[in-house]
């Protein structure tokens, strides 16, 4: 037999308080029999039977088991790294409150969904930066999440293939030491709000192809677009004018038609982050390791019923302490 937990100084303190009243409980009948000049009673009986359904509520309260049953708990989880795009159009407000904060948003909801997958964090514009390497701590990553901004980083156009290929790396590098990871279980989610202007994403395609890694893109903005705020004014093009974007989802759909995986989009008339969250869900996760749990049952109200019933039964029978 086992406890779940040992004999603190709750317990203790109401044994003591037990005693003492008790104590103090046959200390008034012997007076009174001596009062009296009365015989004993079923005093002793009494003391028997409290004592006994006193003892069992205790024990119950530490939480006996019975039988040493072991049982193997495997961890079974999923590596997914995000990668988002800060260039500067991710401040336009068409989404609001503007694209990134909604983005930012959206992402601890996924992390939340997804709290015992490893997940981590790549920004990116025409170069990509490891923002969070992946990690079970969902309060760690939404820190990471929350500090991103269109400042993070430098911006000169927006490259899907640096951010593709740097996570694909770090897959890999993920499972090593795993000998039968499965690369199912592996997923990328690359978002956007723009056209892609590199040269080799074409590369990182064929990688996430060959590996069998999930890729799933997403576009953030509206097809009507909006300026882009800088500072108290607007951001403007070469000739002064104010530079409109809009969404330009063509480049994620053909990314996402390509690998075999889905397109989904965030605007002001549709979210598709809960479709995205199903999807991930539905894909199974790689077994992470296993240990040897203890999984024998808490048996205490076995102990607590009796108690009970011999509580019920004390107070039910009643019997003469003292007999004149």
């Amino acid at each position: 037999m086992t406890f779940a937990r040992e004999l603190g100084g709750m317990e203790l303190a109401l044994i003591a308080a037990f005693i003492v009243l008790y104590g103090l409980y046959l200390w008034r009948i012997i007076r009174a029999r001596k009062s009296f000049r009365a015989k004993g009673g079923a005093t002793l009986y009494k003391l028997i039977l409290r004592t006994v359904y006193f003892a069992l509520m205790i024990f119950a309260l530490l939480g006996p088991s019975f039988g040493e049953m072991k049982k193997e708990v495997k961890a079974v989880s999923k590596d997914i790294y995000i990668c988002v795009d800060l260039s500067k159009s991710m401040d336009a407000t068409d989404v609001k409150p503007s694209r990134l904060a909604k983005l930012k948003f959206e992402l601890k909801q996924l992390v939340k969904s997804f709290n015992s997958d490893r997940i981590g964090l790549i920004v990116f514009t025409s170069d990509a930066f490891l923002q969070c390497p992946l990690t079970y701590d969902g309060n760690a990553l939404n820190m990471f999440i929350e500090t991103m901004s269109t400042s993070l980083i430098s911006n000169s156009g927006t490259d899907f293939g640096p951010p593709l290929e740097m996570a694909i790396k770090k897959l890999e590098d993920a499972e090593e030491g795993v000998p039968t990871a499965k690369q199912a279980s592996k997923v990328i989610i690359l978002v956007s709000d723009g056209e892609d202007f590199g040269d080799d994403t074409g590369h990182a395609v064929n990688e996430i192809k060959s590996q069998g890694v999930r890729l799933f893109t997403m576009g953030i903005g509206t097809e009507e677009g909006s300026k882009i705020p800088a500072g108290y004014r607007f951001k403007r093009d070469k000739t002064g004018n104010d530079i409109v974007t809009k969404l330009n989802p063509s480049s994620l759909i053909e990314l996402a038609s390509e690998t075999g995986g889905d397109y989904y989009e965030i605007s002001n008339k549709q979210n598709d982050i809960n479709r995205l969250i199903t999807s991930i869900t539905e894909i199974e996760g790689e077994l992470k390791g296993s240990k040897m749990a203890d999984v024998s049952a808490n048996k205490y109200y076995y102990f607590l019923m009796i108690a009970l019933f011999l509580l019920c039964l004390d107070v039910l029978l009643a019997v003469r302490v003292i007999k004149i």
